[in-house]
């Protein structure tokens, strides 16, 4: 073969176009490289088949949201206790926790739990709005009254949730006598997101 240098002996040769032939086999049609023949130069670990290579722990608190949202009271409670665990007992997780527990009726350990939060940040709408909702059910109309009035306050009236609790609570209040609600969803929890207040509870739950 002229075209090849002279110091390339026969054999070189012949095993240069025998390479040559082999690349040229692996190219399809449209000129890529096929990939099963090139497929050993790309083998390797793959991940297994499912599992996400970028993991988010999801926060307690938020799963607690949700299961409120759920009707899953119990489950939202062992949710909030498990953020307090990774948070510590802030005002944010004392609120939660004690809006869970006045979902599931016990009134005492929720005013305990709203009471502590608001000491820890008297500004803490949520926990204000939620105390107010406990002290209804307990008959503590006054106070009730007087708590939604400041945590509507502290919102700068931003709140439709919270000035419907008030509403409601005067009404309650200004009627001929006295009366403990019987329907829990006629009076919203409220929770802290995104820089607002958002409804703890479905529209339907109680």
């Amino acid at each position: 073969m002229a075209g090849f240098p002279q110091i390339f002996t026969r054999q070189t040769r012949w095993s240069l176009i025998v390479i040559c032939s082999a690349l040229i086999a692996a190219c399809s049609s449209n000129g890529t490289v096929n990939s099963r023949s090139l497929s050993p130069l790309h083998q390797g670990v793959k991940a297994p088949k499912g599992v996400n290579s970028v993991s988010e722990a999801v926060d307690g608190l938020v799963v607690g949201h949700r299961l409120m949202a759920s009707g899953e009271y119990e489950l939202a409670l062992k949710a909030y206790r498990r953020a307090a665990g990774e948070q510590g007992l802030n005002a944010d997780v004392l609120s939660a926790l004690g809006s869970a527990n006045l979902k599931l009726g016990r009134l005492h350990q929720a005013e305990e739990m709203l009471r502590i939060a608001v000491s820890k940040d008297n500004k803490f709408v949520p926990a204000w709005n939620n105390l107010g909702v406990v002290l209804l059910f307990q008959g503590n109309y006054g106070e009730a009254k007087q708590v939604f009035q400041l945590a509507y306050a502290l919102d700068n009236g931003d709140s439709e949730e919270i000035r419907a609790n008030l509403t409601k609570t005067i009404a309650i209040i200004e009627s001929s006598g006295y009366s403990t609600p019987n329907k829990p969803k006629e009076f919203e929890l409220v929770r802290r997101g995104n820089g607002r207040y958002l409804l703890l509870s479905t529209p339907n739950s109680g």
